[in-house]
């Protein structure tokens, strides 16, 4: 996934001049669950409009509910909230919202996951969820300047033949997802647990992502890399724990798509101070930054890397190549990560 762009020297940022800097710089955005973008607002007036009945009162009884002490307790609000997308409208207004959001982070490539799982097992046609959420990218093109994608997710806590059987569904939309992944709960579902429709999807030609080292071990990545053949591993912050899954990493530049806020939430660090993204970077990973399920973790781009960066002092050099890792490490061609990486290095040099 390498681009041939010349190296960019990072001009020294005073402390008090990083915040402005860290909001305006371009970025790609690759993990982002669009139904995890949906805010109690939207999710109420969705119900509303579709006269589905919540187990909550109100927004804020809502808010109060995003008290997760692990990634299970997440999911299963998660799924709840979903229970309001009924119509290729529903899904066009939620993808909508996160772009706009995304828009106004500065975020110039989206490569967007989807569960059409979560929806299908309701009675919700895979035309219905997929039709909706590809207008809202192509809107988004249009109108916001975000170039924006698309990327099938299995639900790992399913079975492989269920995996399958949504992967036929899709195909006849295979035009409007650029790739498959594999999410939800990772604690007992290896990723060998999918080596065939992995192996099936690779034939297709579609790109490979799969969650791994989360709250997963390094045998999840290894697993990953060598039996799913993925080209990024989601989030992957566990890969310290193994020094030689760490050369691997640095070696072949594979991305992680690391999720810091998500990481607090769900108790991976105990606080933002702890993270090892930078001890990440320092071992010459090609480790990004992502929002994963924002409405739920507590924001979007622009407040992961704020919030990361005042926790953790890392600096303008670090910002840099954060922001250009998540360009290299897209599916956008070679043309549109070079404009990309050409405005990064014009926004560095005018800081």
């Amino acid at each position: 996934m390498s681009v041939s762009v010349p190296p960019f020297s990072v001009p020294p940022v005073a402390a008090d001049r990083l915040p402005a800097l860290l909001r305006a710089m371009p970025k790609a955005e690759l993990h982002i669950h669009i139904e995890g973008s949906l805010e109690p607002e939207l999710i109420f007036a969705l119900a509303q409009r579709n006269g589905v009945a919540l187990p909550y009162a109100d927004v804020e009884s809502l808010r109060r509910a995003y008290a997760f002490t692990n990634l299970q307790s997440f999911l299963d609000i998660y799924y709840a909230g979903a229970s309001v997308l009924l119509a290729e409208q529903d899904f066009h207004d939620m993808a909508w919202a996160y772009l706009q959001r995304a828009a106004a982070d500065n975020v110039l490539r989206a490569e967007i996951f989807f569960d059409p799982q979560t929806h299908t097992a309701r009675g919700v046609a895979m035309e219905t969820v997929v039709n909706g959420l590809h207008s809202a990218c192509r809107a988004a093109r249009a109108q916001l300047g975000v170039d924006a994608e698309l990327i099938l997710c299995f639900l790992r806590h399913l079975s492989e033949e269920e995996a399958f059987k949504t992967l036929e569904q899709a195909l006849p939309l295979r035009d409007k997802f650029i790739g498959v992944g594999l999410d939800s709960s990772e604690l007992g579902h290896p990723p060998e647990k999918f080596a065939r429709v992995f192996a099936r999807c690779r034939e297709l030609g579609l790109h490979l992502v799969a969650h791994a080292g989360e709250e997963g071990p390094p045998a999840y990545i290894w697993s990953a890399l060598d039996v799913l053949k993925v080209e990024r591993i989601d989030h992957g912050v566990q890969a310290l724990q193994d020094p030689a899954l760490v050369r691997r990493l640095a070696a072949e530049r594979i991305p992680l798509t690391v999720c810091p806020l998500s990481n607090l939430k769900l108790c991976v660090f105990p606080s933002l101070a702890e993270h090892n993204l930078v001890r990440l970077l320092d071992a010459g990973l090609a480790a990004t930054v992502n929002s994963d399920d924002p409405a739920y973790f507590g924001g979007y781009m622009n407040d992961n890397f704020l919030q990361t960066f005042a926790a953790t002092g890392m600096d303008a050099g670090h910002a840099y190549r954060l922001a250009r890792n998540g360009f290299e490490g897209s599916f956008a061609g070679e043309s549109e990560r070079r404009r990309c990486i050409d405005r990064l290095d014009e926004a560095f040099a005018l800081s």
